[in-house]
């Protein structure tokens, strides 16, 4: 990247970083969406009505990311999983999760800058978001993977990993049904930390990939509210719940800023030496 590419991009970002403290600004003063109109009429999901969930075929391209994944079983994205431009990313992902727009904008030019790929021109296939390296987003340690050194092919998550998370849930919702709570998530990285470096001589990370890391699992405290009964479904078979709509009720969407107060105490919160 050239001075002024880096000039561009911090200009960018600074942008962005005022639009999405503007979205959360607002999102305190404008009243909240009703729940059951979460999702904006006329895009999938609206009214709680998702498109029918079809399995993945063998040559259909899938990526490291639950919530993308299920978007394509839903036929949200391209049901293949290829030929999708980032642009309409950013769009499918802030109607059917009720990210802010500042975020849905941030992180698809983020994938497409580690791709080395335009954000305005081009298009992309789910697996390529799998690519491991140390500017890219995919991570050791996943709490739904086996490390990519381990299982080349990220487009499946681990029923035995997925179901020992699922477990480890202490918190309750008003209806008593289990629900995960930030010490949870932050033990199970932990745990999932320990016993990536034992198993997998490659293994690496980061203070970028282990914050991504619980970025990943702070949107099923957020997006899903930490209810088991949504997760499992999510996790294991990568579709929607029946009746699921984003548990953010934000007019604006979830914001950077406001996802934050829920990454940084689940990060804080991480000990592998607890389970060495």
């Amino acid at each position: 990247m050239g001075v002024l590419d880096k000039i561009i991009d911090a200009i960018v970002n600074l942008v962005v970083f005022i639009w999405d403290n503007t979205c959360a600004i607002l999102n305190v003063v404008i009243p909240k969406l009703e729940p059951g109109h979460v999702v904006p009429k006329g895009a999938p999901g609206h009214g709680q009505k998702w498109p029918p969930y079809v399995p993945p075929k063998a040559d259909d391209s899938r990526s490291a990311c639950p919530m993308l994944n299920a978007m394509a079983n839903h036929g949200i994205l391209p049901h293949d999983g290829k030929n999708i431009s980032f642009q309409e990313l950013n769009t499918k992902i802030r109607q059917t999760y009720n990210f802010a727009p500042s975020f849905c904008f941030f992180v698809p030019r983020f994938a497409a800058g580690f791709l080395n790929k335009s954000y305005f021109n081009d298009r992309f296939e789910l697996e390529e978001l799998s690519m491991h390296s140390e500017k890219a987003i995919e991570h050791d340690a996943s709490l739904t993977r086996h490390d990519v050194a381990l299982v080349p092919d990220q487009g499946k998550p681990d029923q035995r990993l997925v179901l020992d998370l699922l477990k480890t849930a202490t918190g309750k919702c008003p209806d008593g049904s289990p629900q995960m709570t930030i010490p949870d998530l932050s033990r199970a990285l932990s745990r999932r930390r320990a016993d990536a470096r034992k198993s997998n001589r490659a293994y690496s990370e980061s203070f970028f990939h282990n914050l991504f890391g619980s970025a990943n699992s702070a949107t099923m405290l957020t997006i899903f509210g930490g209810r088991i009964d949504d997760l499992k479904p999510m996790l294991m078979e990568e579709r929607f719940s029946d009746n699921w709509e984003p548990r953010i009720l934000d007019r604006f969407g979830l914001t950077m800023a406001k996802f934050n107060f829920t990454v940084i105490p689940v990060e804080r919160g991480v000990d592998p030496k607890k389970f060495q």
